[in-house]
């Protein structure tokens, strides 16, 4: 052996240099045990010695020029192993190099030379010593073991593909290895493997199962290897983009720092701190406000969750979480401030008088000021609904604030949507508290009778909460996710109709009712508030142009027909605009507009009065009607063919309102003899019955008067008195029952030219609510039954043969 160096003898550390050393018998080895390194045949390993007999048995080993035999120890934690600790197979090497450096360390350098197994350990060396027999290694060679062999490379490819880093000369030497057992035992060694597994590998004589384990330990390894590339490109990737992150964040802070502007994310954070201490919020709010805050603090700006969290947090900071000190109420002014902005509506403004008389009273005797009621203002489009809203407004020193809920048919438009869906906002009640700045503004939710529903919920049934003075102060939003106080809202709802409004919606409300305006209360206003108006938004003054009395008067009689004054201002604008024309070409001013210049400005009159041309024969009453703008007339004509005995409805009449035609035929059947009908005339006519303005859709049971009257009329061939109207249900015995919208059909009679109205006798009641002026105008008949109907509407009929009147003659029917 060459290259050995070997510590002097004098060496005091070296105590085994002064034992007599013996001479190996043939066929022993000197067995050196190792805790975890395993070597195989070929391969070139350095050792590093620790224990005093290995470092003995190596010295004799190099002294003798001997080779030594590798053990690999069964437990790696045994200092002193024994003979049966061993394992019994392991590789001779040749010790090709012993290295003691100063601080003490032996090292060797060693190569495997070939396998061996243990016969006997013999006994009387300061070291193992054991008589061992050689293993040689196959050199057979068949289509197994170089199929596994071919398999074995493969692996050995893609190992080494994923082991860039791997040196080139131990890619080479793998490449060019031939022997199977060589290869096997080459790879082996540089695998990643537990000492226990290259020792079964070391075990292992046969080739071809020495390479199907060698090539299984192999395959664990690279699936290690792939996933472990895998991984750490994923690292890379997540690591550059922070890195980019980064470093964009960097230089953005750098322009800004450049350009003067502060560091956006802290400072902003700062500013919602102190905007959050400065709305001083409820204790709960609070608490879940610095909770989200804290959160907002730990994120980063450009995250998703972090803009969201910002966004609720102003929310949270911009609401008006405290009530203001409100101004002291004075009642005359209120009383002023209501009389100057509207004109009549006397009942509404004694209900809004009582309202705040109560606050005034409560507060100044130190009980606060109580809740607020619900009021409920339904009337026709046009009667001044939403501007009485901010009227009271202005007469209580409130902010107004009106949301629209015509055409909503989902609950978060209301409620808001929780924050978990991507742009969620809070809902209409908390965005309008937000504008108007108050916790206690007159807020007005407009047209509640059109509120739709659908999958998304009822809007109707979230409404429920809102309006509800014993539940409103915890109103939770779902995007807040806090109680927000409602009970010092003055929240005021308009509706044209109460049908589509639903019961525990309406309950919840007090309903005060805006009646049309009759002609002289339309006169009033358009001479207060609309002339005023148009004047203004025209460009004009009073001195430049003037509009009389009378003009207004025919406009409301001739160019408009309406319960409110939205068409009628329409119209006076009109008016104006042609002035406004006349005046930019250089017209001489002022300009005076009369009745006799409407036809020249606004055409000729839309509307005409067809009563006298239209029961100017038999069988055509005038009847009153209720809609949602207001009352109108209605007629109901009857004529008479030959038939069968059919009644025969047209006019597009509702299912009550056809019930109702059937009764008063039945009821006019019924009294034939005594009205002067011959009862043969029946089984040989048709009776055919119709109500103009076959596009509209009529329905209900007021008109039950006015077809027995038109039947009547028919079959006794008697006109009805021209300037006559009526109203009623009837029923088979003959009784006149009340029904309801007694003030708007009066108010439309009067519009229309009519001078006596029937009514049922039992809505003697709602006289009072038409307008006095309205009731100078009129004739009023009280009925009961149809009997006093006949006889108001067409006169008495003589007794005996009844010849008051010419009978009617119907034809032979056709055979």
């Amino acid at each position: 052996m060459s290259d050995v160096l070997i510590a002097p003898a004098a060496d005091p550390g070296d105590a085994h240099q002064t034992l007599p050393e013996k001479a190996l018998p043939k066929g022993a080895l000197i067995i050196l045990p190792m805790r975890n390194v395993v070597l195989f045949p070929g391969i070139v390993l350095p050792l590093t010695l620790n224990r005093p007999a290995s470092i003995a048995a190596a010295q004799a080993a190099a002294r003798g020029d001997q080779p030594i035999g590798l053990l690999l120890q069964r437990d790696s934690d045994d200092d002193e192993p024994t003979a049966a600790a061993l394992h019994d197979v392991g590789t001779v090497v040749s010790l090709l190099r012993y290295v003691t450096t100063p601080d003490g360390i032996h090292h060797v350098v060693a190569q495997g030379q070939r396998r061996f197994r243990v016969r006997e350990f013999l006994t009387g060396y300061p070291y193992f010593v054991a008589l061992v027999d050689g293993i040689e290694e196959p050199r057979s060679s068949n289509s197994d073991v170089d199929a596994r062999l071919f398999r074995l490379r493969e692996q050995v490819a893609e190992a080494i593909k994923l082991l860039p880093d791997l040196g080139a000369d131990i890619a080479s030497a793998l490449q060019s290895i031939e022997a199977p057992g060589h290869l096997a035992d080459f790879v082996t060694n540089f695998l990643d493997a537990k000492p226990l597994e290259k020792q079964a590998v070391l075990e292992t004589i046969d080739l071809s199962a020495r390479l199907d384990r060698v090539s299984s330990l192999l395959s664990y390894q690279i699936e290690v290897l792939r996933l472990s590339r895998q991984i750490g490109q994923q690292t890379k990737q997540a690591m550059d983009s922070r890195q980019r992150e980064y470093l964009l964040r960097e230089q953005m802070r750098a322009i800004q720092k450049e350009l003067g502007e502060a560091d956006s994310g802290v400072e902003q954070t700062a500013e919602l701190e102190q905007a959050l201490t400065a709305a001083k919020l409820p204790p709960e709010v609070d608490r879940q406000a610095r909770k989200e805050l804290n959160r907002l603090q730990r994120m980063p700006d450009a995250g998703a969750e972090s803009a969201m969290l910002r966004t609720y947090l102003e929310w949270l900071a911009e609401l008006p979480w405290q009530l203001a000190e409100e101004p002291a109420i004075d009642i005359a002014e209120a009383r002023r401030i209501l009389d100057e902005d509207h004109y009549g509506l006397d009942k509404v403004k004694r209900r809004i008088l009582q309202f705040l008389a109560v606050r005034k009273l409560t507060a100044a005797a130190g009980a606060g000021v109580g809740k607020s009621p619900i009021l409920c203002f339904v009337g026709p489009p046009g009667v001044g609904k939403t501007s009485l809203g901010q009227s009271i407004a202005r007469a209580i020193g409130q902010k107004f604030v009106r949301v629209s809920l015509g055409g909503v048919h989902d609950e978060a438009e209301i409620r808001g949507h929780r924050r978990t869906y991507v742009g969620a906002l809070p809902g209409n009640i908390i965005q309008a508290l937000r504008r108007v700045g108050t916790r206690a503004p007159v807020f007005m939710l407009d047209e509640m009778d059109k509120l739709g529903s659908g999958f998304q919920g009822d809007p109707a049934s979230a409404l429920l909460e809102v309006l509800d003075p014993e539940q409103n102060a915890t109103f939770r939003d779902h995007y807040l996710g806090v109680p927000f106080d409602l009970s010092r809202v003055l929240f005021i709802a308009t509706a044209n109709v109460l049908d589509t409004v639903p019961g525990p919606l309406r309950d919840r409300m007090e309903v005060i009712e805006i009646p049309s305006y009759t002609a002289a209360e339309k006169l009033q206003i358009a001479l207060r508030y609309l002339v005023r108006r148009q004047l203004a938004a025209n460009g004009l003054t009073p001195e430049q142009c003037s509009l009389s009395a009378a003009a207004i008067e025919t406009i409301i009689a001739d160019y408009t027909r309406e319960a409110g004054c939205r068409n009628l201002e329409r119209e006076i604008g009109g008016v104006f605009r042609d002035v406004a024309m006349r005046i930019a070409e250089g017209a001489a001013t002022p300009i005076a507009i009369g009745p006799d210049d409407l036809a020249a400005i606004l055409g000729p009159r839309r509307f005409e009065n067809e009563l006298a041309m239209r029961t100017s024969l038999p069988g055509v009453a005038t009847g009153l009607a209720w809609t949602a703008v207001g009352g109108d007339i209605l007629f109901v004509e009857a004529t008479c063919v030959p038939g069968a005995g059919k009644l025969i409805l047209t006019g597009q009449l509702g299912d009550v309102m056809k019930e109702s035609a059937q009764a008063a035929f039945t009821l006019v059947k019924s009294r034939a003899t005594a009205l002067g009908i011959d009862p043969a005339t029946f089984p040989h006519s048709d009776i055919h019955v119709h109500v103009p303005a076959g596009a509209i859709p009529k329905d209900g049971p007021s008109a039950g008067v006015a077809m027995f009257v038109a039947l009547a009329s028919l079959l006794t061939n008697r006109r009805v008195a021209s300037d006559t109207a009526m109203t009623g249900e009837i029923s088979l015995r003959g009784l006149v029952l009340p029904v309801g919208g007694i003030k708007e059909k009066v108010v439309a009679a009067a519009r229309a030219g009519i001078r006596t109205v029937l009514l049922p006798a039992r809505n003697h009641r709602d006289l009072e609510e038409i307008p006095e002026d309205t009731r100078r105008l009129l004739h009023f008949v009280w009925i009961t039954d149809v009997d006093q109907v006949f006889a108001a509407a067409i006169g008495d009929v003589p007794s005996g043969t009844r010849g008051a009147a010419e009978p009617l003659k119907i034809l032979p029917a056709v055979p």
